[in-house]
């Protein structure tokens, strides 16, 4: 048992009346001992439920931060006319909406944004479809490269993906607490804006719950980050609803600061107002969802279509690829038109399989000497 723990334990586990917040120090300190397993299970168990009853703030979010930075996975700077853009999803996946989030990568990478994603497998507490899994049934499996082939990848492609079994096994056990306690900790929180880019990047991250949008406002302030897009998104991802107005904080780091915090910028966004459907495409099965992509991807009119071009009109108005959100719409019509999006995907599928190909003749050469 870690004495030093169970004082940490005590703080955020001790109820409205003598419970403290941590912190940016005492949660990085925690967050280390978990991952390093210095903390017994009863210890972790009781810290991880404890802390999501608390609520997280934003300097707690900071301090574990601070310490993914120290032990996790880095993809290296490259060459990017623009910042890097990292977006943050929820890991445990999708179960009602159709993500695009995809084809979004894809279609900035095509227009010259490079694009790092970052995730697991199938996971607690939803089990939805997650990035990896449609990444497969495009025919593109980042769950075998190493962090090296990974960052050849993205520096030839403009997309790449830090897959957390493979790339962080230290948090592989932490999942299994996650699925015992059937609740969502606040490492589920932090994961959305966790930066596995050691560039200039652009922080976008997903969110439900509007207090969550002050808690990444902190803790990326603390972390020194000026560049963020905070979307109210579908199932707390980065994709932009359809069935309603589009709720969005732009980090505004010119503007004066709020009490400390990067000034936000609230912009509202309404499908209607540039001729878009109300109404949000549903996720039946895996199949559909990719025979619907390729349809995409085919640049043949489709609902699920109309999403690309919602989401990748906004992404490419905010990496500054185009002026304006109409003229991004505009710009994201084309390039699925002309093919740019569909040969990014054959660029991206064939050079991960021909570095699959290198893998298995180097480690055949190596079994003959």
């Amino acid at each position: 048992m870690s004495n030093i723990f169970r004082e940490l334990l005590k703080k955020v586990g001790s109820g409205n009346h003598t419970g403290e917040n941590l912190t940016r120090a005492d949660s990085y300190k925690a967050t280390k001992m978990m991952l390093l397993g210095e903390a017994t299970p009863a210890q972790i168990g009781a810290f991880l439920i404890a802390h999501r009853i608390k609520r997280p703030t934003g300097e707690e979010l900071a301090g574990m931060l601070d310490a993914y930075e120290e032990l996790g996975p880095l993809l290296q700077n490259i060459n990017s006319g623009h910042p890097v853009i990292v977006l943050g999803i929820p890991y445990d996946g999708r179960t009602r909406t159709a993500p695009i989030s995809p084809v979004t990568a894809l279609l900035l990478a095509s227009a010259g944004q490079s694009v790092v994603m970052h995730g697991g497998s199938r996971l607690p507490t939803k089990y939805g479809i997650p990035l990896v899994e449609i990444w497969q049934n495009l025919g593109v499996d980042w769950t075998t490269l190493t962090l090296e082939k990974q960052q050849q990848v993205f520096e030839k492609t403009g997309i790449g993906f830090v897959y957390q079994p493979q790339h962080f096994p230290l948090t592989n056990k932490i999942w299994e607490y996650r699925d015992q306690l059937g609740k969502r900790p606040p490492f589920a929180t932090m994961e959305l804006i966790w930066c596995p880019y050691a560039g200039d990047a652009h922080i976008i991250a997903g969110f439900v719950h509007p207090p969550t949008e002050g808690m990444f406002q902190q803790a990326l302030t603390l972390r020194g980050v000026s560049k963020f897009t905070l979307v109210k998104g579908l199932e707390g991802s980065c994709d932009l609803p359809r069935d309603r107005t589009a709720i969005i904080g732009l980090s505004a780091p010119l503007a004066p600061q709020q009490e400390g915090l990067t000034a936000i910028e609230r912009l509202l966004l309404p499908p209607r107002d540039y001729n878009f459907t109300t109404k949000n495409v549903p996720l039946e099965t895996t199949e559909q969802l990719v025979a619907d992509i390729q349809s995409v991807l085919s640049a043949k009119p489709s609902e699920l279509m109309q999403t690309a071009l919602w989401n990748g009109g906004f992404y490419l108005w905010r990496s500054g690829i185009c002026s304006d959100m109409q003229a991004g719409i505009i710009k994201a019509e084309e390039l699925f038109s002309n093919g740019a999006v569909a040969a990014k995907l054959q660029e991206l599928t064939q050079i991960i399989n021909s570095s699959k190909e290198l893998y298995h003749i180097m480690t055949g050469l190596s079994h003959i000497l």
